[in-house]
């Protein structure tokens, strides 16, 4: 059975650490922690699970430290988590089944990243990383920030999923690191101004997230996934300033990297809602239910765009144009998505008060 080195990153995680490291300590053999500067309790919680701690002066570089850590490996593979994550109980199952069965020719597992869920346990973005990675490959860390394991050789893909749990989200401080790139006079690859565009927007930045967005699109060279998201994320950022008609032509704009996906159909058929033209709108919405999201994928899904809201905004949409059984009927299916949801539960109540009206009146 080939054995497994965690290696791990923390700087002031006495909230979260703890909480991670239970659910993978019996997992793996070794355990190693990157201290890049804590002040609060993440050592004295760290030793608790482990007598590998190292220290390493943080530079603004995300690869830089998870080099660093992987530099203290000694089994045969490396796996990395963040301090928020978690593997929960059926993907540990399904880890340990892997750690006793994998073939040592594989050089890479990749696993789903669940980096959100909603107060349901849905998930609301997925996407595949590298995860379990040959220690004798040397692989590296790219990117001062979103960076991301160059991987070569045998790779297969597992349904185990590493999910993100976070407590508080660090606001502005990977938009300083490109800021600081920036200044720097370093060059962007189409990869940085996907990121620093997706930055710019969690941070209200709209207009100069467009601009970074235009930028990836622009450049020959480039993943075609984060195309298809620029496109996406620069209607997102249309749509927070109020332009309809922009926020429109650049959903349409990513189906020219891809056919229509649920993620910018339900954004399309939003767009036609808020113009009162429903029955357009429900076109969309219905086209996004048909979408089936490929678990082979390794750029982002959002599920919920494949499931319960395309159904909930078909129930407004056709409770708006009278045909109350088909509202009734859409808003079911996204029940079963949310079944405690309160718009949802509300929607049941009105509807079937309509129908059962409807059918005394008959």
């Amino acid at each position: 059975m080939p054995t497994i080195s965690l290696c791990m990153i923390v700087k002031n995680e006495e909230e979260t650490l703890a909480r991670c490291l239970d659910t993978v300590k019996d997992i793996v053999d070794e355990i190693n922690i990157v201290d890049t500067g804590s002040t609060d309790r993440t050592v004295e919680i760290a030793e608790q699970y482990t007598d590998r701690i190292f220290y390493f002066e943080w530079i603004d570089n995300f690869a830089a430290a998870r080099n660093e850590s992987f530099k203290y490996a000694t089994k045969d593979y490396i796996l990395y988590l963040d301090a928020d994550d978690v593997i929960l109980e059926e993907s540990r199952v399904k880890l340990k089944e892997l750690k006793a069965t994998l073939d040592t020719t594989v050089d890479s597992v990749s696993m789903y990243y669940d980096a959100g869920t909603d107060a349901y346990d849905n998930v609301t973005l997925r996407y595949r990383r590298n995860r379990l990675v040959k220690r004798a490959k040397n692989y590296r860390w790219k990117g001062d920030c979103h960076q991301y394991l160059e991987v070569q050789g045998k790779i297969i893909n597992s349904d185990i999923a590493i999910t993100h749990r976070k407590i508080r989200h660090a606001v502005g401080r990977t938009v300083s690191i490109y800021e600081k790139k920036i200044a720097r006079g370093d060059i962007f690859t189409p990869r940085d101004y996907f990121y620093y565009g997706n930055e710019l927007r969690e941070n209200s930045r709209y207009e100069e997230a467009i601009e970074s967005y235009n930028k990836n699109i622009s450049i020959k060279e480039g993943w075609i996934e984060d195309k298809i998201y620029a496109c996406i994320f620069k209607a997102d950022c249309y749509r927070y300033l109020g332009d309809l008609d922009n926020e429109l032509s650049s959903l349409f704009q990513s189906f020219q990297f891809f056919p229509p996906r649920a993620e910018a159909c339900s954004r399309i058929g939003y767009n036609f809602q808020r113009q009162k033209n429903y029955k357009t709108a429900a076109f969309w919405y219905e086209l996004a239910t048909q979408q089936v999201p490929n678990p082979e994928q390794w750029s982002f899904i959002y599920p919920a765009y494949y499931t319960w809201y395309p159904h909930l905004q078909l129930c407004v949409c056709y409770y708006n144009l009278g045909d109350y059984q088909k509202s009734y009927e859409h808003n079911e299916q996204a029940r079963k998505y949310r079944p405690e949801d309160n718009r949802i539960l509300s929607n049941k109540n009105l509807l079937e008060e309509k129908l059962n009206f409807t059918k005394k009146v008959q």
